[in-house]
């Protein structure tokens, strides 16, 4: 129902959970997408009788200060008319955040971007993941949030991990998360390393998780925080985002690219870095995804879908600083761009839940545009 409401409209997308037992996980995590910064309103759908109640979800919501709505199908005469209920209702909140919402001056120090990267190659390593890390330098160092995630992707670095963090309790925390990655794997029996990485010259699972790591950048780790939990502060955070236990073992996957950026923009990222060496075409609602990659061939073969070339790092065009002060300048003319940071509607539904989708306006030129990134966005 929420899909059929949200077709052919614009700036508008479904999220949420398909399932009717009740979760506080998947609550959590769409009352988190819900109140997300890049949102601008929501209707929340509910057929009638799933745990997850929609009233509750628009009242949590209003309470935000964004207009919410919601209704139940059984009670709204059907299929028919709860679409054009529906319908009607996306305009008229559309045109609440078209004549009301203002833009208010930021910089970077006000940003969250989080990062997580796919289809790995050795360049990935190399020059993509280090470029983000150059990135999120400069990003924490101005006041800012920087989220890395894929725990499971950081086998064999337990000590690596423990060694930058910022206080003894960030300590216990990333090793506690490394401990939990690791049972994940042996549970499922699947390390997070593919054919395609293989094929891309990486050879462990080891030797992935230092590329991956990279990205986290220089500075010290403030501790980890979980699937809808913004980070307690500024600073550099690591997001553990694998299953925890639980006694229905169905419907746990093996944890994915497209389900890493909804765990990322569940913490209130509201840019997205996406680090691809083999090349991915992997989209995300509500925040914009700039795509990064370590490896030229691949930003060539590939422009309709990449945005940054970190592999000018490899080829000596660019140092790792100035990648990073370029990608600086990319992140910021991506927030401040129209419609890129534009607020947008949503439709929640007990069974599924609508947001914005947002990509940046230009590729890695608009990196020129805007060539002091604080004063951009």
């Amino acid at each position: 129902m929420a899909h059929a409401i949200a077709a052919g409209e614009e700036d508008v997308h479904v999220i949420g959970f398909p399932g009717c037992y009740d979760n506080v996980y998947a609550i959590r995590l769409m009352l988190a997408l819900a109140r997300h910064p890049n949102i601008g309103a929501v209707l929340a759908v509910g057929l009638g009788c799933e745990y997850t109640q929609p009233e509750k979800l628009a009242t949590v919501v209003r309470e935000s200060g964004r207009p919410a709505e919601w209704f139940f199908i059984q009670q709204n005469g059907g299929t028919r008319s709860s679409i054009a209920r529906g319908k009607e209702t996306v305009a008229r909140l559309r045109n609440r955040i078209r004549t009301e919402t203002r833009r208010v001056p930021m910089a970077l120090g006000d940003l969250t971007v989080g990062c997580e990267c796919g289809g790995s190659d050795a360049t990935s390593g190399l020059a993509g993941n280090p470029a983000v890390g150059a990135f999120f330098d400069r990003l924490v160092d101005a006041g800012g949030r920087a989220v890395f995630e894929e725990t499971v992707e950081m086998i064999g670095l337990r000590e690596v991990m423990r060694a930058r963090a910022a206080t003894p309790q960030a300590a216990e925390e990333l090793g506690l998360a490394y401990d939990k990655a690791v049972h994940y794997c042996q549970s499922v029996q699947q390390y997070s390393i593919a054919p395609g990485n293989f094929a891309g010259g990486l050879t462990t699972i080891e030797e992935k998780s230092l590329g991956a790591f990279a990205k986290g950048g220089s500075r010290p780790i403030q501790g980890v925080i979980r699937v809808a939990e913004p980070p307690r502060g500024p600073g550099l955070w690591v997001l553990d985002s694998v299953p925890d236990e639980h006694f229905m073992q169905f419907g746990y996957t093996n944890p994915n690219d497209t389900e890493g950026l909804m765990d990322l923009i569940s913490v209130g990222s509201q840019v997205i870095l996406f680090v691809t060496g083999r090349g991915s075409v992997i989209g995300s609602p509500i925040a914009p995804l700039v795509k990064i990659t370590g490896n030229s061939a691949t930003f060539r073969a590939m422009e309709e879908d990449m945005d940054f070339d970190a592999g000018r790092v490899l080829s000596g065009e660019l140092s790792l600083a100035e990648a990073g002060r370029e990608l600086s300048a990319l992140v910021a003319a991506v927030a401040a761009a129209s419609p890129a940071n534009r607020s947008g509607s949503a439709i929640v539904s007990t069974s599924s839940c609508t947001s914005t989708r947002t990509r940046p306006r230009s590729r890695q030129a608009a990196a020129h545009e805007c060539p002091e990134a604080e004063q951009c966005v």
